[in-house]
């Protein structure tokens, strides 16, 4: 009977959010590949089962944590804001949310994000570009910036620092006499240098978009 009540009053506590914040933390804490419903079960002090109660598969759960991720971004910047400030803080927000959590950016940056939640970022996004650019340009160089901000995000979480190495890795006494440049390169690839980096690679690329706004002013 002990056992019983102790059960209800655990089911109880078991919710969406709480299933959502438990599969986050297991995802980072060991990965992708090793992660299951079972293990998040027993994490959480329950049967499988018990998940798919509130998640009728494990690809629903996946479609809510990418929607959990995108809820975790600050809200749009203010409209009365300078827009190519707020077309700024919108490249850093969504590289801040998804390399907080490398593991699962992996499965985010290739799923389709077509979730209402996630359509309703995409909608926002696409708007804020169409201020001041005609749809077409403003598709294209949403596009763009997509490409940048997601090809950071994926080398900074699953790229060049933790990617594989070679089975027999040049010496470093042959890379320093053969491949100079490199060696010298080295240091600005480390997890260190990610943001200055970044930062460099996004003023270029909002420099242009603010260039290409001025030439449709100009033009209308």
């Amino acid at each position: 009977m002990a056992r019983a009540a102790a059960l209800t009053k655990s089911k109880e506590s078991l919710s969406r959010e709480r299933i959502e914040l438990a599969a986050l933390e297991l995802i980072e804490a060991e990965g992708l590949a090793a992660f299951s419903t079972r293990k998040l079960a027993a994490r959480l002090g329950y049967e499988a089962m018990s998940i798919y109660h509130y998640f009728p598969s494990k690809g629903h759960l996946m479609d809510a944590l990418i929607d959990h991720v995108i809820g975790e971004l600050p809200p749009f910047p203010d409209a009365s804001l300078p827009w190519l400030g707020r077309v700024r803080s919108l490249g850093r927000d969504v590289r801040r949310a998804f390399t907080r959590r490398p593991n699962l950016f992996v499965f985010v940056a290739t799923h389709r994000m077509n979730t209402p939640r996630a359509l309703a970022f995409l909608n926002r996004s696409i708007a804020l570009f169409e201020e001041k650019l005609p749809h077409e340009l403003a598709v294209r160089v949403f596009r763009s910036v997509s490409y940048y901000v997601m090809g950071a995000s994926l080398d900074e979480t699953a790229g060049y620092a933790r990617g594989p190495s070679t089975v027999e890795p040049v010496s470093e006494e042959t890379m320093q006499r053969d491949y100079p440049s490199v060696a010298a390169a080295e240091k600005f690839f480390k997890p260190a240098e990610f943001d200055e980096t970044f930062e460099l690679g996004w003023e270029l690329m909002l420099t242009g978009i603010a260039a290409l706004a001025r030439r449709f002013e100009e033009q209308r």
